[in-house]
């Protein structure tokens, strides 16, 4: 038995804009991610399945503002990975600051660990937890690097390349949960609808 699963990453923030690394670092969103997530409207039947959200104030913020509005269970497991002692930096600043010890931690794909940090394989590990715990079908806004995550535990993709796939971050991503917390991919980038008069 599976278990439709849809996943969005939470609305914009500054530090989004300017590229740094978040992890767990609690960043609110922005006066534009604010907007963003206003304008949101999950399409049927995402609308009216389960939701959760990662416990960082900006996927929470995102689920509250999604329209139709839904109750929203919190989750520690759908938080973001953490980037260290990485976090607040951009990969150009720590490409130039850790030079070729950093470039040979992005090579090692699920398993790039910052320092004080979490890999890849470490977030699926994780996620498969709870995916397993899933019963009906759900949305989870999360982050970034979770929904890489889960698009490497369901197609194989070992991150030491690009993705196999380009993902549009304002777009749902939506897969089929096993029971054993297994990973199907169903369809990448589903559009949200824009809410009239935002």
């Amino acid at each position: 038995m599976s278990t439709p699963i849809a996943f969005l990453r939470h609305a914009a923030t500054a530090w989004n804009a300017d590229h740094r690394l978040q992890g767990m670092t609690d960043t609110p969103l922005s006066a534009v991610g604010e907007a963003q997530a206003c304008s949101w409207q999950l399409p049927e039947p995402v609308a009216g399945w389960r939701r959760y959200c990662s416990p960082l104030q900006r996927a929470r913020r995102t689920a509250e503002l999604l329209h139709p509005p839904a109750p929203v269970t919190i989750s520690s497991a759908l938080r973001e990975m953490s980037f260290g002692v990485w976090e607040g930096h951009t990969i150009a600043e720590l490409r130039l600051a850790v030079g070729p010890a950093f470039i040979a931690e992005e090579s090692k794909g699920l398993d790039f660990q910052p320092p004080l940090g979490e890999s890849p394989r470490a977030v699926i590990l994780r996620l498969q937890a709870w995916l397993a715990t899933l019963d009906q079908s759900a949305l989870a806004v999360s982050h970034k690097a979770v929904i890489r995550a889960l698009l490497s535990l369901a197609t194989g993709w070992d991150m030491t390349d690009r993705p196999p796939w380009r993902l549009d971050w304002r777009r749902l991503q939506v897969f089929e949960a096993g029971a054993d917390g297994s990973l199907r991919l169903c369809e990448l980038n589903v559009p949200l609808a824009q809410r009239r008069g935002q």
